[in-house]
């Protein structure tokens, strides 16, 4: 009986939180006083809208600037911020400013909420988080009101503060247009405010307080302070990096004479758009460019770059850039005969290469299933098909224009893959932690197999 209560207080809470989160959200949505016209929507998109919401997804079955009123609005905003921080994280704040002290199952949750690796300094880590999320949230609605207050006045501030939230919860919802930002491809500052919030919220919250920790230590020594940073921030830092630079060429040479995308622009402009083409497949979510315009080459290339995402202990999706690391040198490691993976001087445990391979392996599942069912009930290519659910499972939000036009049966599909996408990793990252190894087991006989 202890074992179920706790097999409950940890994966089976954090499943169930964003499962009743999304039942109360999409009854709110539901309402009448939730459209901007007062026709209550169908139940089916007020839950698609609860999902893509709690789940930080971002794709939509109807615009969300025209089809929600201001109460509307703020339900979706809540769901994201909620989604993005996490339902414990959120409910722990709220213990916190109520001073109540927490038990030793309250910081396991916490815990395993974050996917950390120990117990200790768990609530000061929690004050921090949500600290520097509402300071860098609010730099962002700051930065985005010199663009947004100009062109609409007062109601420019509602939209810098939503804009910004769902940037750093990297959910991709927008209230401004159908389009998302492709109005704003060429707006310097859009696209600074935009990329600065995803990154930032992307590459996780270990790694702010670790970059904050050795730049104290060393102001003046740049190198010193990145020999300084612990591995996972290292393994964060460099992949996001790369990925970010080989998004970007990539797509700049994918798309230089596509005249629908960036093919009549100037080369600053190119480079621009291509950036942040490759910055929003990390599971922003926001499009400058129509998604169904992009070349198949560039369409195959996004796909890769949704399905990794951002880092671990951040409000990105995916399978994150130290997953797909760990995963790739390990193979490497393997084909040159080395029983052991180490990465920047530091041995990697075993354990964290079966839980790259567990989580990647998972994510890969819940999307293949999702594009079989998903091409048995749409009529649409292969391609838009993939681009779908590989969104919806990597809570990315692009889409190629197939969201609006899903079925019923396509819609309950999607709803099902962003839920999966959501939570079935980070289930499957508790159950590792929370497992205990049983040293006295008797383990059965070993015997060879043959690989590959």
């Amino acid at each position: 009986m202890k074992k179920l209560k706790l097999n409950i207080s940890t994966t089976h809470i954090i499943m169930i939180s964003f499962l009743i989160a999304i039942m109360i959200g999409s009854i709110l949505l539901s309402l009448p006083i939730s459209t901007a016209d007062g026709v209550p929507v169908p139940y089916i998109d007020a839950l698609f809208t609860a999902t893509t919401s709690i789940c930080v997804t971002g794709l939509v079955t109807v615009p969300t600037f025209s089809t929600w009123s201001i109460f509307g609005q703020i339900i979706i905003l809540i769901m994201i911020q909620i989604g993005g921080l996490g339902i414990v994280t959120i409910l722990s704040g709220i213990l916190i400013s109520l001073n109540r002290r927490f038990s030793l199952k309250d910081r396991i949750l916490m815990q395993d909420a974050f996917n950390l690796n120990s117990l200790s300094g768990i609530v000061v880590f929690l004050k921090k988080v949500l600290i520097g999320t509402f300071i860098v949230e609010g730099i962002g609605a700051l930065l985005y009101m010199t663009v947004f207050v100009p062109e609409y006045g007062w109601k420019g501030i509602w939209i810098s503060v939503f804009n910004a939230i769902s940037a750093f919860c990297n959910a991709g919802i927008d209230i401004m247009s159908a389009d998302s930002l492709c109005p704003y491809a060429l707006n310097p500052m859009v696209n600074f405010t935009t990329s600065l919030m995803v990154i930032m919220g992307g590459i996780g919250y270990v790694v702010w307080w670790d970059v904050i920790r050795v730049s104290r230590k060393f102001p003046k020594n740049k190198f010193r302070c990145f020999s300084s940073l612990s591995l996972h921030s290292k393994l964060a830092l460099s992949a996001t990096a790369v990925l970010l630079a080989a998004g970007t060429v990539g797509f700049f040479i994918f798309e230089f004479n596509n005249p629908l995308t960036i093919g009549k622009m100037s080369i600053p402009d190119k480079l621009q758009v291509s950036f942040f083409q490759s910055m929003t497949t990390r599971t922003a979510g926001f499009a400058s460019v129509p998604q169904q315009d992009l070349t198949n080459t560039s369409a195959v290339f996004s796909l890769f770059l949704m399905f990794i995402g951002g880092s671990p202990v951040g409000t990105a999706g995916g399978v994150k850039t130290i997953t797909i690391t760990v995963l790739i040198f390990s193979a490497l490691a393997a084909i040159k005969n080395k029983d052991e993976l180490s990465l920047f001087r530091r041995r990697i445990p075993r354990h964290s290469v079966s839980k790259a391979v567990a989580v990647i392996t998972v994510s890969f599942m819940i999307m293949f299933i999702s594009t079989i069912l998903l091409s048995a009930v749409t009529d649409a290519s292969t391609i838009d098909i993939a681009y779908e659910t590989v969104s919806a499972t990597a809570t990315v939000g692009l889409t190629r224009d197939l969201t609006p036009k899903l079925n019923l049966w396509g819609k309950i599909i999607i709803i099902v893959t962003m839920y999966l996408g959501r939570v079935g990793p980070i289930s499957l990252l508790i159950a590792f932690n929370t497992k205990k190894n049983n040293t006295n087991i008797i383990k059965d006989p070993e015997e060879n197999i043959s690989i590959g």
